[in-house]
């Protein structure tokens, strides 16, 4: 993959009037959609680029959803015109989308909103890979398999925390209350001394809580996203994911089952057993490879090998094989 996968970007002029939306950011990426622009911005430097489009094994769609959205000019009504359009302006201007249908095309997104961008272009949503975070089965608009789910990673400031901590807490879930699971978390665990669920303004930070407690918990909100794994690996803290449904990032190269728990939403009442009944070898292994995992979970903008961007190229290059179309 690292010697043999080329990509083409579509080129696009510094004094194109969308610019801010189709080139990397000239400052370092930063807030909850980082990991759009750190993809963007590591890709276009990288040696996977080619300016040659009959060399290339994918095209990449370089619009960004996340400024799109903040764009006054378009804004979230606006978003599906605008990759509508984007989409009419590059079949007529180039071959390669027509003679594939886009099945060799993808694009990245991090922001919610991508689920519905593509509503008035069937053919992003049914034939390109859809690189996102929300990665949901239930989501009509991502097709397990062809697509694949993308890290929401926050940039991290600093070097990484001490973590040869005690850690007091069994597990630990700080959150909004925005989606029936949550309330259902909440219900059962609200009072539990071990199990520490908090909804509002917590009264110590939010990385302490994280760096005393054996399991973080990932809980499905308003929609599934992955910015609390990466807290909890971050933090050394074994992850326990409860979402049904749910394409967790890089699952075909990586055994979550190694560094995680999953649970399904209907065993919330069962949450304590089934931790308490993580032996105490069983969870050494766990959080062994949560800090074996951290690396593919992190962002660097000089990529390094296995991390988060090396990751995403590994997913391209496992689906770059069925939608290769010879010129």
């Amino acid at each position: 993959m690292n010697r043999t996968l080329k990509i083409f970007i579509y080129p696009h002029r510094k004094d194109d009037p969308f610019a801010n939306i189709l080139l990397p950011v000239d400052s370092e990426p930063s807030g909850n959609y980082a990991s759009e622009s750190y993809f963007k911005k590591v890709l276009s430097s990288s040696h996977f680029v080619t300016a040659d489009p009959s060399a290339a094994d994918l095209f990449f769609l370089s619009f960004s959803i996340a400024r799109l959205r903040h764009d006054p000019r378009v804004g979230i009504d606006g978003i599906q015109d605008f990759v509508r359009d984007y989409i009419f302006n590059v079949s007529r201007k180039y071959p390669y989308w027509n003679r594939s249908g886009g099945a060799d095309h993808f694009y990245v997104a991090c922001h919610s909103i991508g689920r519905s961008a593509m509503e008035k272009v069937a053919r992003v949503k049914l034939n390109a890979i859809q690189i996102v975070c929300s990665s949901s089965y239930y989501i009509s608009s991502y097709v397990a398999h062809k697509d694949a789910s993308l890290p929401q990673i926050w940039p991290r400031e600093g070097d990484p925390p001490n973590l040869a901590r005690e850690r007091s807490k069994l597990a630990f879930f700080a959150g909004s209350i925005n989606s029936p699971v949550r309330e259902k978390l909440l219900q059962v665990w609200k009072n539990d001394s071990e199990i520490s669920v908090h909804f509002g303004h917590l009264s110590t930070s939010y990385s302490e809580e994280l760096l005393t407690s054996k399991f973080c918990l990932h809980v499905k909100g308003f929609e599934v996203n992955t910015a609390r794994i990466g807290d909890a690996l971050y933090n050394g803290c074994v992850p326990v994911i409860i979402a049904n449904h749910y394409d967790l990032p890089f699952q075909d190269i990586i055994n979550w089952n190694s560094f995680s728990i999953v649970i399904a939403t209907l065993d919330i009442p069962l949450l304590k057993k089934i931790l308490q009944g993580t032996s105490f070898d069983e969870f050494s292994i766990l959080r062994d490879n949560v800090l074996k995992a951290r690396v593919h979970f992190q962002w660097h903008l000089s990529p390094v090998d296995y991390d988060a961007f090396y990751m995403v190229m590994y997913e391209l290059w496992l689906r770059r094989s069925s939608t290769r179309v010879l010129a």
